[in-house]
């Protein structure tokens, strides 16, 4: 079971975001042995590389990251010593996403000795910095691939996405975020003498329940309507007499392709401005809204689960950011998130199914077929 024993290689390696501590070699290795050209690039000491094999078109590209989130305590196992228990693969990493690369790889050995001369290109985009600040992950080879010529047609990345069953649901695309840090402010004053002061607390409710209510849009057969919420409000000096000077509010735009970022700002400032308050916004893009219709890749992965699974899966644009944020916009491909189950990643006892990842091993491989055979 070579996924199997891959992924439980990759896995004892604690590599927590952004420290690849070697992962990735595993995987240039065994790349490099079916004919890959691998190109390692380092940016502000994250490790990430490309890879590919064949030339011409269509390119088709699995996508992915080495880096997991902290362990956390309370396993029944240790976290980064993979261990089987009734047909589950627990460690660090098994679902999210450790198990998808190794998958990636043993598909392509496969599919490259059964298909050697096959058409166009298979590359790889792997990264070490997905789970941290994605900084100079993706976004940095994406651009760099971009400004040598390099095109990308499809763009597979191996992200848990179902719910259920593997191969339940297909991400075909991911809502924006934008987040902001709202100032709103008052006057600090005694609380026995509110006329001497002015509560930005008293100020801001008003607007913040308008900001809550307003309908950003009515989302559409792929998204979701656009969301405003609040994260965080802070104010106050930490004592009962005293009216504060300002209240600080954290939020967050979860927004479909309806929207450019830019037209949120300025209809939320409109809010504000509506209230006559006194205020300070930071903003921080976390990525925009990207989406694949059905086409080729989409209607591709949706036929090899059909085939491996037996099953007709969903598509689905809920979640939170990828780094198919950065592929799709930047290197204009098609992008699809497929992988195992998401039930336990992030959590204590992360965990992954031994005959999923047979079964997602196949699943990439039938979707090679589908596009490059």
């Amino acid at each position: 079971m070579d996924t199997l024993e891959l992924a439980k290689k990759l896995i004892k390696i604690n590599s927590v975001t952004p420290d690849d501590k070697g992962a990735q070699n595993l995987l240039i290795a065994r790349l490099q042995a079916m004919g890959f050209f691998v190109e390692k690039m380092r940016f502000g000491g994250v490790d990430n590389f490309w890879a590919k094999h064949g030339e011409g078109a269509p390119v088709f590209v699995f996508a992915g990251h080495t880096d997991v989130v902290p362990a956390g305590k309370g396993w029944d196992s240790p976290a980064f010593q993979p261990e089987i228990r009734e047909g589950l693969l627990y460690g660090r990493g098994a679902a999210d996403m450790k198990g998808s690369l190794a998958a990636m790889v043993v598909a392509t050995e496969r599919f490259v000795r059964d298909y050697p001369d096959h058409r166009g290109l298979i590359g790889f985009l792997i990264t070490a910095d997905e789970e941290g600040e994605a900084i100079d992950g993706t976004i940095k080879v994406a651009e760099h691939l971009k400004n040598s010529g390099q095109k990308v047609d499809y763009c597979l990345l191996g992200e848990p996405s179902s719910a259920k069953e593997l191969g339940d649901t297909i991400k075909n695309g991911r809502r924006g975020s934008l987040n902001g840090n709202l100032k709103i402010i008052g006057k600090q004053g005694h609380i026995a003498y509110p006329h001497l002061a002015k509560n930005p607390i008293h100020l801001a409710l008003p607007a913040l329940q308008d900001l809550y209510s307003e309908v950003w849009d009515e989302g559409n057969q792929y998204f979701p309507a656009t969301h405003f919420e609040i994260s965080n409000i802070h104010s106050g000096e930490g004592v009962t007499n005293v009216i504060p000077g300002m209240v600080e509010v954290a939020f967050n735009f979860r927004y479909s392709t309806q929207h450019a970022h830019q037209d949120l700002q300025n209809r939320l400032g409109a809010i504000l401005d509506k209230h006559g308050l006194d205020y300070e916004i930071d903003w921080r893009h976390s990525g925009a809204p990207f989406l694949t219709p059905r086409g080729v890749l989409v209607d591709s992965c949706a036929a090899a689960i059909k085939t491996v699974a037996g099953i007709e899966c969903e598509l689905s644009t809920s979640g939170g950011t990828s780094d198919g944020r950065f592929i799709a916009p930047i290197l204009d491909a098609e992008v699809v998130e497929l992988g195992p189950l998401n039930a336990t990643i992030h959590q204590v006892n992360e965990c992954v199914s031994v005959q999923d990842l047979e079964d997602l091993t196949a699943i990439y491989y039938q979707v090679l077929k589908n596009i490059l055979r």
